[in-house]
């Protein structure tokens, strides 16, 4: 069977770490904490604000969390390094399996799109930089919804846009959140474990499958 797949940008496709590097010339030793703490307060302000009904693009939560890095970390960036930061956002490595199991899937005939929390303009950007929007069928955004993933609207939303189902259509994410978000609304879904010791949360929704790069994926569907 064909299927219509949904990929996760952000730390599914594109490594987030990429931005280290640059980090670790601005701060140092404390690098490595403060690429964690900004990625995960990025998600935090992502929730948030869809409970709140506040949406803003996700541009502004990665600002924001990174404004709440330099107070936290007590580290007085300037507004040239933090802009340098951001832009280094968009601009991301893609992971070193993604293009040859995005290859694989596009030829065995299924319908590959990029689905992102993200805005369209930010998504296409990134996957020019990395190499692989070729290689998908569109991009589908949260934009148009004004909410963020894990909200179930997104979801219906990426049916809608691609004419799927929740019968045909795939999740495919390293991000657990987004795995039982799409779980819980009716999509099967890959979580896609990049380092082995990530763990899933113990919600009692599990993934359909688990898999260690996109390569796997094509085994399994």
């Amino acid at each position: 069977m064909k299927y219509t797949l949904a990929f996760d940008v952000y730390g599914t496709l594109i490594n987030t770490s990429g931005i280290f590097d640059s980090l670790e010339e601005l701060i140092g030793k404390q690098a490595k904490s403060f690429m964690d703490t900004w990625r995960n307060k990025q998600l935090e302000y992502s929730f948030r604000r869809g409970l709140m009904n506040k949406y803003v693009d996700f541009s502004v939560c990665t600002k924001d969390a990174l404004t709440y890095c330099c107070k936290v970390f007590k580290i007085d960036l300037s507004e040239a390094q933090q802009s340098d930061l951001m832009y280094g956002y968009t601009v991301l490595p893609a992971f070193p399996d993604v293009k040859a199991g995005l290859e694989k899937l596009k030829e065995s005939g299924h319908k590959l799109f990029a689905f992102s929390n993200g805005s369209s303009s930010a998504i296409s950007e990134l996957l020019v930089n990395a190499e692989i929007i070729d290689l998908f069928d569109g991009i589908v955004s949260v934009e148009d919804v004004q909410v963020f993933k894990p909200s179930p609207l997104v979801y219906e939303h990426f049916n809608q846009q691609t004419n799927s189902t929740k019968s045909d259509s795939w999740l495919i994410s390293s991000n657990p959140f987004d795995v039982i978000g799409a779980v819980s609304y009716g999509m099967r879904s890959a979580w896609v474990q990049r380092s082995p010791d990530t763990v899933f949360d113990p919600w009692g929704i599990e993934p359909t499958t688990v898999i260690s790069a996109l390569t796997d994926l094509f085994k399994t569907s």
